[in-house]
C-alpha cells in the first residue's frame, strides 16, 4: 500500500517559494510536528516506523514553531528540540538565510526532553553561544539554573533565562507578543505552559502537551474559537496505539476525543484547530489524509509550513 506523505525536499521547495511570495507578514513556520522523541522513534521497529527509517523524507522533527516578524527582521524559537540542530538548518533553508542562524529569543513551555535539551547546542561544547533570551514560567527558570548541565549554559551565559509568569505578555517586537498560561500535565520538574502569540494579522494557540482536557480549569473550545489558528495536543489517536502500556501514566487527550468534543461546533472553529505532537505510533503521521480528520475540517500540522 502506498502511504501518502509529503517529503521534505518538496516542503523545503515550497517553503522558499512561500517565503518569497508571503512572508512579508509576521506569521508561523512550523519546524517540527512529532512527540519529544521525533519520528522514527529510537528502538522502534514496528511498522509505524519502519517506512521512515527507510524513507528519510518520511522523517519529523520535535514539535516547534518559529516565529517571524520580517518588518523587524527578527525571529524567535518555540521550544528547544533535541532536533534543534537540523531545525536551525530547517528554517534557514525555508527563509533564504534572510534571518539570523539564532533565534532572537526562545520560548519553552516545560521540563520534559522534546522541549527545553536542544539548549545543549548553544553551550561551549557546540556553539558558545552568548546570551541567547530564553523566557520560561518560574519552576523551569528554578530548574534550569539549578541543575547540570544547564546550569552552566547560564553560569557560562550562553543564555540568558528571563522568568514570565501565567498571564503576562511579553512583547518580543513591535509586531510579536506572547501570553503564557499553565495547564495540567505530569509536572515532575517544571509546570507546563501553553502560549498565546500574536501578530497584527492573526493570532495563535499552542498547546502541545496537556493531560486530559477534561483537567484544565479553562475552557478549550473557547480558546480555540478566539484564535485564528491551534496548534493543540494530537500525541494519539486513541488508546490503541500502545497495547500494554497503562495510558492513565500519559494521560494526553486522544484526537477522537477532541474530534468528540469539538464535532458540534461550528466547521469555522473545527477548521483552526492543526494537531501538533503526534507520537510515532499515531497513524496520522503516516496518513495526513485520514478520513478521520477530513470530515471534521480539523488537520495535522504540516513540518515546514507557513500559518
Amino acid at each position: 500500500m502506498k502511504i501518502p506523505l509529503i517529503s521534505i525536499f518538496i516542503i523545503l521547495i515550497a517553503g522558499s517559494v512561500a517565503f518569497a511570495q508571503s512572508f512579508t507578514k509576521p506569521g508561523i513556520i512550523v519546524l517540527g510536528i512529532s512527540q519529544d522523541g521525533g519520528y522514527p522513534h529510537a528502538g522502534c521497529m514496528k511498522d509505524c516506523c519502519n517506512y521512515a527509517w527507510q524513507h528519510p523524507e518520511a522523517q519529523r522533527f520535535a514539535a516547534s514553531l518559529a516565529l517571524i516578524d520580517p518588518v523587524a527582521g527578527k525571529w524567535f524559537l518555540v521550544e528547544a528540540t533535541p532536533d534543534m540542530k537540523e531545525q536551525l538548518q530547517l528554517f534557514r533553508e525555508l527563509t533564504g538565510g534572510e534571518y539570523n542562524y539564532l533565534p532572537d529569543a526562545i520560548f519553552i513551555t516545560h521540563a520534559h526532553i522534546g522541549h527545553y535539551t536542544g539548549l545543549m547546542e548553544l553551550g561551549r561544547e557546540v556553539m558558545n553561544t552568548s546570551s541567547v533570551p530564553v523566557y520560561v514560567l518560574p519552576q523551569m527558570k528554578s530548574f534550569l539554573e539549578t541543575n547540570g548541565p544547564w546550569s552552566q549554559l547560564v553560569k557560562l551565559e550562553n543564555i540568558s533565562v528571563t522568568e514570565i509568569y501565567p498571564g503576562n505578555e511579553v512583547a518580543v517586537s513591535e509586531n510579536i507578543s506572547v501570553r503564557s498560561f499553565t495547564v495540567p500535565h505530569r509536572d515532575e520538574y517544571s509546570e507546563t505552559a501553553g502560549f498565546n502569540i500574536d501578530t497584527p494579522q492573526k493570532s495563535y494557540l499552542f498547546i502541545p502537551d496537556i493531560d486530559k482536557w477534561g483537567k484544565w480549569d479553562d475552557d478549550i473550545i473557547k480558546r480555540v474559537q478566539l484564535a485564528d489558528v491551534a496548534f493543540i495536543d494530537g500525541t494519539f489517536l486513541s488508546a490503541d496505539e500502545l497495547p500494554g502500556r497503562n495510558m492513565d501514566e500519559i494521560p494526553h487527550p486522544f484526537i477522537r476525543e477532541t474530534i468528540d468534543l469539538f464535532i458540534d461546533q461550528t466547521a469555522e472553529t473545527r477548521s483552526k484547530i492543526n494537531f501538533i505532537h503526534l507520537n510515532h505510533s499515531n497513524p496520522l503521521l503516516r496518513d495526513t489524509a485520514n478520513t478521520i480528520l477530513t470530515q471534521t475540517g480539523m488537520k495535522v500540522s504540516v513540518q515546514g509550513a507557513y500559518y
